[in-house]
């Protein structure tokens, strides 16, 4: 199950977390028994986080929309881009808040548009300020890692990540670290089995 060390927050804030947690948890679980699931290469697995179902759920949605937004504002920082699939429905649930004027959003492609207006990153990204990148699950970091240099080939300062989950027991976060940013999750995953027999959704 989802748990969390959340410190600062109040009482009643991290009882909040905790319930939004397990229903992005509940609703993004995926088992063997329910579906045919495979890792990369096309072996079979025994569970796996599919968080564009609650990601695409209106009321989840806007739920985590509300909590990253509050994240960044904690930071003061106000632009947010995200790689794949994963990624993008987080972008914009930020995006979607009632002070989103604040916000600037963009997408990541894997290469550069070859026509019209030739992009790798698309949106209104302003490359003088900070960029906070935002991905549903940090596992082994290769996605994420993989986003940031694309980013800093566009001379973007890409200063942090901010995740849903966090699979504590991969080395992700510390990957990403030392990159130079700070990591920070809505939920650290505990599940020791997933060394074995999980994955992401990817």
């Amino acid at each position: 199950m989802p748990s969390m060390d959340r410190s600062a927050l109040s009482s009643s804030a991290r009882a909040d977390l905790v319930k939004l947690g397990r229903k992005l948890y509940d609703r993004a679980l995926i088992r063997r028994e329910d579906e045919l699931i495979t890792d990369p290469r096309g072996q079979p697995i025994g569970w796996l986080l599919d968080t564009r179902i609650p990601m695409l759920d209106g009321e989840l949605f806007q739920e985590v929309g509300e909590v990253l937004a509050g994240r960044l504002r904690d930071r003061d920082l106000y632009q947010i881009v995200g790689y794949g699939f994963g990624a993008y429905p987080l972008v914009c649930s930020v995006l979607s808040v009632p002070d989103s004027d604040l916000f600037n959003g963009g997408l990541v492609r894997e290469e550069r548009k070859e026509h019209g207006r030739r992009r790798l990153v698309e949106g209104p990204i302003d490359p003088s300020e900070p960029v906070v990148l935002l991905d549903d699950i940090i596992n082994s970091g290769r996605s994420a890692s993989q986003a940031l240099h694309l980013l800093r080939r566009e001379d973007l300062n890409v200063v942090g990540l901010l995740t849903i989950f966090n699979f504590t027991w991969s080395s992700g976060q510390s990957r990403i670290q030392d990159e130079g940013l700070w990591v920070d999750s809505l939920l650290d995953l505990n599940l020791q089995e997933g060394t074995n027999s999980g994955s992401d959704s990817a």
